[in-house]
């Protein structure tokens, strides 16, 4: 109990647990309502594949975002999803200052919430 209490007071939330049950989960929502969720998928996949802007850029708008709106799992796929496109931690954080410099002072608290999943997902560069 102990342990739990500490590790708790350390993390304010696992985000590769976070990221691993929302990916679990939005497969077993694509087998109940499956044109719903390959059509998002669809859309998901043209809007971030290299054009105009990399894939890259558009992760890191992505993320913008997902603070701004407050949606922890948004920025659990999008922080981990923004790495692996090649983004590094200070262009992460950069974009968590543009995302308070819109959302005010929810987005402080989500930014936060960023820094930790990256934290999570890329604990040699924190």
């Amino acid at each position: 109990m102990e342990h739990n209490l500490n590790k708790s007071r350390n993390m304010i939330k696992d985000y590769s647990k976070n990221y691993n049950d929302l990916t679990r989960l939005m497969g077993e929502l694509g087998t109940k309502i499956p044109s719903t969720m390959k059509a998002f998928s669809d859309l998901h996949n043209a809007s971030i594949e290299n054009g105009a802007l990399t894939t890259k850029t558009k992760e890191l708008i992505a993320l913008g975002i997902a603070i701004t709106v407050r949606c922890d799992g948004c920025i659990a796929f999008h922080v981990k999803d923004s790495l692996k496109a090649g983004a590094n931690s200070e262009e992460i954080m950069e974009t968590i200052g543009v995302a308070v410099m819109m959302g005010g002072g929810p987005a402080v608290v989500y930014g936060c919430e960023a820094m930790e999943a990256l934290k999570q997902f890329n604990p040699s560069k924190s």
